[in-house]
């Protein structure tokens, strides 16, 4: 588990500084922004439009043409080119370029042109589809987001399939990870960044005593704790169970808890600790081994490209020694690894 003993090392020595990667918030506030996407200031989405589709009907289809509007708008602003698209022209966009375009290209362009809550419930769709269940990607997408964006994903499935979310999970999951993500799916974990110096030396004893100190464990605590409390709470509980047990939450979870059940659980440990860590290994194990897991180098790079992208980024040129660019650069190629690396921030 070194990656969660260099997480601890990470959030107690040295935080990532903020200046150092912070761009101007897309909306003019004095808040600090992480994308890497900012709207474009001259935008027309009738212009845009028009570009689109002359880059539709070049022979052959100009990728680069597409690429250069799609990746360099914000997520609004292709919401508005969809619009302007279908007003202009008659057509769907997204069907037009579906039957334009091919392979994992096709798929980041189709990814680009979806709001953020579409993408998630048509990604979670696909990790419930057809036989087997991908449940790293249902632990990736509940166990990052945040209840308003669990809503609002939640919403999307319901529109796109006519089902509801929980129903999909309570067909293709079962016991404690069926009950982690459904507690997921309430939308009502605590998001308050007080901490509580009493309830985490309580929450941080009723853990030991479920699992360490018993033999065989209550598996129930584990996942009441962890899918009801604040990230910032959580990173306080882990502190505090360090001065309880010999051997760390991380090695408790992993010698207490198996399969998919730990899984799911320490994707909300790694996130508490520090997101754009956790989706930097996400990202490292996409292009671990022989080819890329295109489909995960897309969906995290697309869904964060307007949240905190270039702290991703500045995570993973510390714990990997390069950077994400030089990465993608090795393990993709042609208009995929051009539109990747343009979402990454490269001009």
């Amino acid at each position: 588990m070194a990656f969660f003993n260099n997480l601890i090392k990470k959030f107690t020595n040295d935080k990532t500084k903020d200046t150092d990667t912070a761009k101007v918030s897309s909306k003019g506030s004095a808040q600090p922004y992480y994308g890497t996407i900012i709207p474009d200031p001259n935008f027309d989405a009738s212009r845009d439009a028009a570009a689109l589709q002359k880059a539709i009907d070049t022979k052959g289809v100009d990728e680069n043409g597409i690429t250069e509007i799609l990746a360099r708008r914000s997520n609004a602003q292709r919401q508005e080119i969809k619009a302007a698209y279908e007003r202009d022209t008659g057509k769907n966009l997204l069907k037009t370029l579906t039957s334009s375009l091919k392979s994992h290209y096709e798929e980041v362009v189709l990814a680009l042109l979806m709001t953020p809550a579409q993408y998630d419930a048509h990604e979670l769709r696909n990790a419930m589809k057809g036989l087997g269940t991908n449940e790293k990607v249902l632990c990736e997408i509940l166990g990052t987001r945040s209840n308003q964006e669990i809503r609002q994903i939640k919403t999307a499935f319901k529109e796109a399939y006519g089902k509801e979310l929980e129903h999909d999970i309570k067909g293709d999951t079962s016991g404690h990870f069926q009950t982690i993500l459904l507690a997921l799916c309430k939308a009502t974990r605590s998001e308050d960044r007080d901490m509580d110096d009493g309830l985490a030396k309580s929450d941080a004893k009723a853990l030991f005593e479920a699992g360490e100190k018993k033999i065989g464990t209550v598996s129930s605590v584990f996942i009441d704790v962890l899918t009801s409390r604040s990230e910032a709470q959580l990173c306080k509980i882990f502190k505090q169970y360090e001065k309880i047990s010999t051997q760390g939450f991380n090695n408790a979870v992993e010698h207490e808890l198996h399969g998919d059940t730990e899984e799911c659980l320490m994707t909300l440990v790694k996130a508490a600790w520090n997101k754009p860590a956790y989706f930097a290994e996400r990202l490292h194990l996409a292009m671990k081994g022989i080819g890329a897991n295109c489909k995960n180098l897309t969906r995290i790079l697309v869904s964060r490209s307007e949240i905190d992208l270039l702290k991703i980024i500045q995570e993973y040129k510390r714990m990997y020694g390069q950077t994400l660019q030089e990465a993608l650069q090795a393990e993709t190629k042609g208009d995929y690894q051009k539109i990747l690396l343009l979402i990454c921030g490269t001009q």
